[in-house]
């Protein structure tokens, strides 16, 4: 009876209970899913800026090269008076151009829209002579503009971007001169991104993915007359173009941000970092200059489970506070049990407490992670394509000099001009470049500081983790005493060890059994770095400018030769030296000298 009495206030309370628990679970649930996706739209602003930049810039440093490819005055004099002779000459240019571009091909064509000379003049798959008048590029350069274009060749049927430019004479059009560039090597590098990424075009087509399979599918059905229209154009060269399969959930605020579900089945999900299927907040921006719109989208299932959590918890506290009300409720007629109860109370409150703190940190951690690698990748495309950046004004700068000669030697003193305008206009942009990245290396702050030797060494492999997994066995790190610091900057030491490595690995290249080593010892109040291969060695000619700026002995194209001269310059910022030599067992060795950390120094 005396039981009874005490559970009943319980027993009414339940209804209340379980009305309060529900709320501040829905409460719970909606605060940590607003977060959530506050969170996650932020990340995916930033993703959306990182991704449509890389685009930009891979876009634009092939812009100028039709324009370029018109003022040759070969093209001209062959779309003017035409000759196998002439057609076969620039066949010739147009390939060693293409291979030194790094481009798909390079054609021109006549008024007709017949195609006169191709980089792949030799190739059983050549564009010479095909009739290309269809093209939405070729109609657009012939109207006095630039064309850009996507879409699939007919003839190899390769997805490419397309730049188009007149060659004009005397302000008509001659012909039109064609660059197709690929963008596979973008799509790659988006594939470093925790987000899958998609570009479609005008039609809703997918025209690049970081999900290989997602390419040539439609974010909407498309209704049979479009099929029809796209299929006679050829744009996809007659691709099924099956949909997506994403269904919007839900609209997350203003302008173009959605949840939706992507339920298509795709064969490399396993090999993918991030989910490919599920539900993605999904944020989208027009590209500017095209009909294209760049996608992010950006996984939500932790969002959910995190909400679900919060929601859990705020349920379990609201009706831990009732219960605890009701204690202190019936505390006169049972005061020993109403204290053990709040103990009780307290103890699962407190601990309540420090799971949510905990799972807090974690998800701050997470998000400082994704942030970082976020930067990393950036890191790595500017640092990737800054040879390519520079190869391609160098190259333009080679043929307007050369033309500027001829010029001036014709006595045509107004084409000279207009090339050397033009050399000054690549030379600041060349200059823009190299600012940049000159702003970008002064990220690091530059003061001296212990910096450990094992921790830069093994950052220096992870960055270079590609190239070194090649090797049949892992580098060798031996630092001697462990803990080994040097005076120096984290970032600076980094960038050196990560010149002298990727050098070393390009030593390697073609050697039985490579092996990379890397050391470093105390010798009094100096550090001494290792970084040994057993390649072919140095010469004796090349130790004597191994350090000398743009002195390189790769091909061309393989290096700016500024690795070695940057390198020697950071040890010498910080009161060291970088030599080089060869090793009594063979190959390379190079040798870091930098000031002991006083911390090392003193044990």
């Amino acid at each position: 009876m005396i039981h009874r009495l005490v559970l009943r206030p319980f027993i009414l309370l339940l209804p209340a209970i379980a009305a309060l628990s529900a709320a501040l679970g829905i409460a719970g649930f909606t605060i940590s899913q607003n977060r959530g996706i506050a969170t996650l739209v932020e990340l995916g602003r930033q993703r959306l800026d990182l991704c449509e930049t890389s685009l930009e810039r891979e876009i634009d440093k092939y812009a100028f090269f039709p324009a370029t490819l018109g003022l040759e005055r070969d093209v001209v004099d062959l779309l003017v008076n035409g000759g196998e002779d002439k057609a076969a000459a620039i066949n010739l240019y147009l390939e060693q151009l293409n291979q030194r571009a790094g481009t798909l091909s390079i054609y021109v064509l006549d008024v007709s829209g017949r195609v006169v000379a191709a980089s792949n003049w030799n190739q059983s798959d050549s564009f010479v002579g095909e009739d290309l008048s269809y093209r939405p590029y070729f109609g657009d350069a012939m109207a006095g503009h630039t064309g850009r274009f996507f879409g699939i060749g007919t003839t190899r049927g390769e997805p490419g971007y397309y730049l188009s430019s007149p060659v004009l004479v005397g302000g008509r059009p001659l012909g039109v001169a064609v660059v197709k560039v690929s963008l596979e090597q973008l799509e790659q590098s988006w594939s470093t991104v925790e987000a899958p990424v998609l570009v479609s075009d005008e039609n809703d087509v997918v025209i690049l993915a970081s999900v290989p399979s997602w390419k040539f599918t439609a974010l909407r059905p498309l209704a049979p007359p479009v099929r029809q229209e796209l299929a006679a154009s050829l744009r996809y060269n007659a691709r099924p173009l099956p949909p997506l399969g994403a269904d919007e959930v839900r609209k997350v605020g203003a302008g173009a941000t959605s949840i939706i579900e992507l339920a298509r089945p795709t064969a490399e999900a396993s090999a993918q970092p991030f989910p490919v299927s599920g539900l993605f907040l999904a944020q989208s921006e027009p590209l500017r200059g095209t009909g294209w719109r760049l996608t992010v989208l950006s996984p939500f299932g932790d969002v959910g489970t995190m909400a679900w959590m919060s929601a859990g918890l705020a349920a379990i506290a609201g009706a831990c506070l009732i219960l605890l009300t009701v204690a202190l409720i019936q505390r006169r007629s049972r005061i020993r049990d109403r204290l053990r109860a709040r103990e009780a109370l307290q103890r699962a409150h407190d601990d309540l407490e420090r799971k949510v703190e905990e799972r807090t940190e974690t998800l701050k951690a997470a998000q400082a992670e994704l942030i970082h690698a976020g930067k990393l990748a950036v890191i790595g495309q500017m640092s990737a394509g800054l040879a390519h950046e520079l190869n391609q004004p160098l190259a333009a700068l080679h043929t307007l000099s050369d033309n500027a000669v001829k010029f001036m030697q014709r006595g045509d003193l107004g084409e000279a001009e207009s090339n050397l305008g033009l050399i000054s206009e690549l030379v600041t942009h060349m200059g823009t470049l190299t600012s940049q990245l000159k702003s970008f290396a002064r990220k690091s702050s530059g003061v001296p500081r212990p910096v450990p030797v094992r921790r830069a060494m093994e950052n220096a492999l992870f960055i270079l983790d590609r190239r070194v997994s090649r090797l049949p066995a892992r580098p060798a790190i031996a630092v001697a005493p462990d803990g080994l610091a040097v005076l120096c900057d984290a970032n600076r030491l980094e960038q050196v060890l990560i010149n002298l490595i990727g050098n070393a690995l390009d030593a390697l290249e073609g050697v039985d059994s490579p092996r990379l080593g890397l050391a470093a010892s105390l010798d009094g109040q100096r550090v001494r770095v290792e970084v040994r291969d057993n390649g072919p060695g140095l010469a004796a000619t090349v130790r004597e400018r191994l350090f000398e700026p743009f002195f390189t002995t790769k091909e061309s194209g393989g290096g700016l030769g500024l690795g070695l001269a940057i390198s020697a310059g950071i040890a010498r910022e910080f009161g060291g030296t970088l030599t080089a030599a060869n090793h009594p067992d063979g190959g390379a060795v190079f040798t870091l000298d930098l000031a002991v950390a006083p911390e090392t120094a003193d044990a």
